[in-house]
């Protein structure tokens, strides 16, 4: 389902991504996993069309998505980091932009907004702002709308940051459960190493921009000689505390050209 060669991303002279491959199966939960500044949000853009590989080849469903662009984010539904609902609106017209956005027929996104808001247990609240919820509803809120209009890939970038152990549990139980009754490919970001040990198939880390290890949870542990996949996660990544700085630095310089009519 997604299929990545040799991936290279470049802001001047820092090298984010660096020859990355890897591929995911159709309907496998794989995590993505690295320190901070380690290339992660950066590969994800590339995937999602938000960013331009300097070099290398990405296929997703057999769609180059960088010169089907339209085709290719039809596949996919996406929850970044930072909140995208709308918080004055409720949570059924949350859902119900999503779909019109996404050429979803009235009828089928007016089901399909009943069925996934049941299943992550947020119906009863439907008319309600969304600026009421707390931070596991809206977290809840983003994932459900991102599989309203049936993508054969979800990207979650640390969807689960901030929230509480309960939170956590509950939402990677609804998204299991779509996963397995749609077959949806998840791809996914986290730095909670007991969730990608318990919820992903299998792991690819990344560290310095490049894929250092990648398997399941259990071979990577063993590849490490470690009991839990934190423990293994150091081995491969090591424990300094990284300076974002650089690299962040020549990004934002990047995007200023980008939006000022630079090369795109």
């Amino acid at each position: 389902m997604i299929q990545v060669r040799n991936l290279v991303k470049t802001f001047g002279t820092f090298t984010a991504v660096n020859d990355v491959s890897f591929d995911v199966a159709e309907g496998e939960i794989f995590a993505f996993l690295g320190p901070n500044g380690a290339g992660k949000t950066t590969t994800i853009k590339m995937l999602t069309t938000l960013l331009r590989p300097t070099s290398g080849a990405i296929e997703l469903d057999g769609l180059d998505p960088q010169t089907k662009q339209n085709e290719a984010r039809k596949r996919f539904g996406i929850v970044f980091q930072d909140p995208s609902l709308d918080g004055e609106l409720s949570a059924a017209e949350n859902m119900e932009i999503h779909g019109v956005l996404y050429h979803v027929p009235r009828k089928l996104r007016r089901q399909r907004s009943e069925e996934l808001l049941k299943l992550f247990e947020l119906w009863d609240r439907r008319a309600e702002q969304v600026k009421k919820f707390s931070g596991g509803m809206k977290r809840r809120l983003e994932i459900a709308r991102g599989f309203l209009h049936t993508p054969k890939i979800l990207f979650l970038d640390e969807p689960t940051l901030g929230l509480d152990p309960q939170s956590r549990n509950q939402l990677w139980t609804h998204v299991k459960k779509v996963n397995e009754a749609e077959r949806v490919t998840v791809f996914l970001t986290t730095h909670y190493m007991d969730e990608a040990d318990r919820v992903a198939h299998r792991i690819g880390v990344i560290d310095h921009g490049k894929l250092v290890a990648q398997g399941t949870p259990k071979a990577i542990k063993e590849q490490t000689g470690k009991e839990s996949l934190e423990e293994a996660f150091l081995a491969l990544t090591g424990s300094t505390i990284r300076d974002e700085s650089a690299g962040s630095a020549d990004q934002m310089r990047q995007f200023a050209r980008m939006w000022s009519g630079g090369r795109r």
